[in-house]
């Protein structure tokens, strides 16, 4: 017999933004319903703020268009951010010397779950 699924989940990958830069809004909505974390994330004023509400939408339309669950019922019950790969380029510096740059990328992660 099948079990029932009650959980989806989204990914971003290579977000030019830095993980622990996304870390501090996805601790923001973790474990909150998904309409409450997406009306948080548009008063939030970080520059992930609209990449993680991104992720989240695709998660909960995940959620209702593969496993007909219900949208009022969803709440993020796993949120994290890992390091994507760093882009490395160089800034010219005094006496024909460079300094390296580091552009880092993340992955982010969001599952919702419905509510028992």
């Amino acid at each position: 017999m099948a079990e029932q699924v009650t959980s989806a989940f989204a990914k971003a990958k290579t977000v030019r933004i830095a993980a622990r830069k996304l870390r501090l809004v996805v601790d923001v909505v973790r474990g909150k319903s998904a309409a409450e974390a997406l009306a948080l994330l548009q008063f939030t004023p970080n520059a992930g703020a609209p990449v993680v509400a991104k992720v989240i939408k695709s998660a909960v339309a995940n959620a209702e268009h593969n496993f007909d669950l219900d949208a009022q019922n969803l709440y993020i019950s796993e949120a994290f951010v890992d390091e994507g790969p760093t882009l490395k380029r160089f800034r010219p510096r005094a006496k024909g010397s460079a300094s390296p740059i580091n552009k880092r990328t993340s992955h982010i992660t969001v599952v919702v779950s419905e509510k028992e």
